[in-house]
């Protein structure tokens, strides 16, 4: 296997950093954890960069990646976190902010609910907001454009009567 081109890396990187940040935000909401998300992300790009297909652009494959890595880490988190502790902090940063208008504050309860959802629901919501096409969605997560539509029609009628019974 050839060696990757180290400022090829970080220039596809550099142009590309927003979906790291995306990813690690969704993913990790301790800041210390995040970093070390990042670096886990950028180590798995970085050992895996000859597995890119440069038919199709970085982005995806990037995403795809990512979304691997933080669901993994998601998913050990999960494992270590109790889930009481989490509602407290939900309810601890909405007390915080009194200010919020009605609509920052219904963004906030969406995120939470997109929060608790299953990882891979999570991801699919995540690229769907980001403005992804089904077929790009499809292709980073590994699952057919048919069942991208399907997945998102479904998590959006979950968030819908999820959101309904907390306003």
């Amino acid at each position: 296997m050839n060696q990757p081109d180290t400022i090829q890396f970080t220039t596809l990187i550099e142009a590309n950093k927003g979906i790291l940040y995306k990813v690690c935000n969704n993913y990790c909401k301790d800041p210390s954890k995040r970093d070390d998300l990042a670096q886990e992300i950028l180590i798995q790009l970085w050992k895996s960069i000859n597995s890119w297909d440069a038919k199709f652009p970085f982005s995806t494959w990037m995403y795809r990646v990512a979304l691997n890595v933080a669901i993994s880490h998601y998913r050990k988190e999960k494992n270590l976190l109790n889930p009481e502790s989490l509602d407290e902090q939900a309810i601890q940063v909405a007390g915080d902010n009194e200010n919020w208008t009605e609509k920052e504050e219904k963004l906030h309860q969406l995120q939470l609910l997109i929060n608790q959802l299953k990882a891979l629901d999570k991801a699919l919501m995540l690229l769907y907001l980001d403005g992804k096409s089904y077929q790009e969605i499809g292709l980073i997560l590994g699952i057919t454009q048919t069942n991208v539509a399907t997945k998102i029609s479904r998590i959006k009628e979950q968030l819908k009567q999820s959101f309904s019974k907390i306003s």
